[in-house]
């Protein structure tokens, strides 16, 4: 490590959404600050890759709706174009049943959600209890059930029967889209709009540089790097809890920070997309949308740039994600492969490119979409977390009050974090220019 070391106002960890967000009010509030990142690009969950055709696809986060209006507008300002998703046209649930049970047994599944969502969160009734748990008591259909499982399992990335009940409904009530939730993507990747962010912040942030300690008191942090150290009055950690916690602080966290922080856990997904020739499905009077009830946890939707470049996108979340990624590369490919020719017919095994993206177990931001909270008893855990530690402040999309878990919540969360620094520093100076 370089004996360098560096002073400015803040350091902020972490150049994913909620890091570059909260930047670029810092940048805005004209107060100093360094941007640290230890992979060796900007977005953490979102990402952009080449598949075997030469294209640049999104790899981790994608999907935007006129319901996240803080990353709509920042989508519009950089002039990204937007691509609708198609959605016309039947949707497939495997194994196949008629097209009228179908539409029951989704209007039943999603009648369960909204049932779960009336639940006061504060009920003594369900404490202890996992989603698991209150669904094995509910009355519905098993086809209904299973649905909402997959659906569970899917978006959340986690066994039903890890994620407490209270935090669902809390989490599911905060992610307010009346439209789908997939309506649109970006034609030049969602990660392409991270570096238009990290763009206006020039060379404050900085690339492949992890953290390995930081030390910190009340007067301020000493945040070191293996380039040096970096002194500054306050600290914002934009990190996912379950990687926040690993970071080396010295002395310890607060026990009710540390607690709070340590009842996370990643979720586990794996995103493909698979190319096409021609959207097949389409000539066929099919949205190219199925689910698999007997695989809870598996999804596919069409998500083709336009005719020329035809695509579908397959989710693997949860427990299903942890079982596959256990098969070799040939033996994952032959199983996906196998579920979309059971679903769509023999076209679908007609792939000219099979792009994968396992997220599970990520070095830096753990293997889902978000973190979540796996301990019935953490009732208090975000409310710790966002109160920080002296000059440390905490943020992730995970604590938004707004679309936790999604792009459209990092952003928020990062302008309420950065929002509290700069009332903070401001205040601080106040104190000291009365004082002397």
């Amino acid at each position: 490590m370089s004996d360098k070391t560096e002073r400015t106002d803040v350091v902020i960890v972490g150049a994913g959404f909620t890091g570059l967000s909260a930047a670029l009010e810092l940048k805005r509030a004209g107060i100093d600050f360094v941007l640290l990142e230890a992979r060796d690009r900007v977005g953490g969950r979102v990402e952009a890759v080449f598949n075997g055709l030469g294209e640049r696809i999104d790899s981790g986060g994608q999907f935007l709706c006129v319901d996240m209006p803080e990353v709509m507008a920042l989508a519009k300002a950089h002039g990204k174009t937007f691509v609708e998703t198609y959605v016309d046209g039947e949707f497939i649930s495997h194994p196949s049943m008629t097209p009228a049970r179908a539409e029951r047994t989704y209007y039943i599944s999603m009648a369960i959600r909204e049932r779960m969502n009336q639940i006061d969160p504060d009920d003594p009734a369900i404490a202890g209890l996992t989603v698991a748990a209150w669904l094995e008591r509910q009355d519905d259909p098993a086809d209904a059930k299973a649905a909402f499982r997959s659906l569970v399992e899917g978006l959340w990335c986690l066994s039903a029967d890890k994620v407490p009940l209270w935090y669902l409904i809390d989490n599911d009530r905060r992610i307010t889209n009346e439209v789908f939730e997939l309506q649109y993507f970006l034609r030049e990747t969602m990660q392409s709009l991270a570096e238009d962010l990290a763009g206006e912040l020039g060379d404050r942030v900085r690339l492949n540089e992890p953290v390995t300690r930081i030390e910190h008191g009340p007067e301020g942090v000493r945040v070191v790097s293996a380039s040096g150290a970096i002194e500054v009055r306050k600290m914002l950690v934009a990190l996912p809890p379950a990687t926040a916690a690993k970071l080396d602080f010295v002395p310890a966290l607060p026990s009710m920070l540390g607690k709070a922080l340590s009842v996370w856990e990643s979720g586990s997904v794996t995103k493909i997309l698979v190319r096409y020739a021609k959207p097949f499905w389409r000539e066929r009077g099919l949205c190219g949308m199925v689910m698999w009830r007997d695989l809870p946890g598996l999804f596919a939707c069409d998500a083709s740039k336009d005719a020329e470049h035809a695509a579908l996108i397959v989710f693997i979340g949860g427990p299903l994600a942890l079982r596959w990624r256990t098969l070799g590369e040939t033996a994952f490919r032959a199983e996906v492969t196998g579920k979309l020719v059971g679903a769509l017919g023999p076209d679908a095994g007609d792939i000219i490119d099979f792009s994968s993206r396992d997220w599970i177990h990520d070095r830096w931001s753990g293997g889902a979409y978000s973190d979540l909270i796996v301990d019935v008893t953490a009732r208090d855990a975000e409310h710790a977390i966002r109160a920080g530690a002296g000059p440390i402040h905490f943020a992730s999309s995970e604590l938004s009050p707004s679309f936790p878990g999604y792009v459209e919540g990092a952003i928020v969360m990062g302008r309420i974090a950065a929002k509290e620094i700069v009332s903070g520093l401001q205040s601080a100076m106040a104190t000291k220019a009365s004082g002397s």
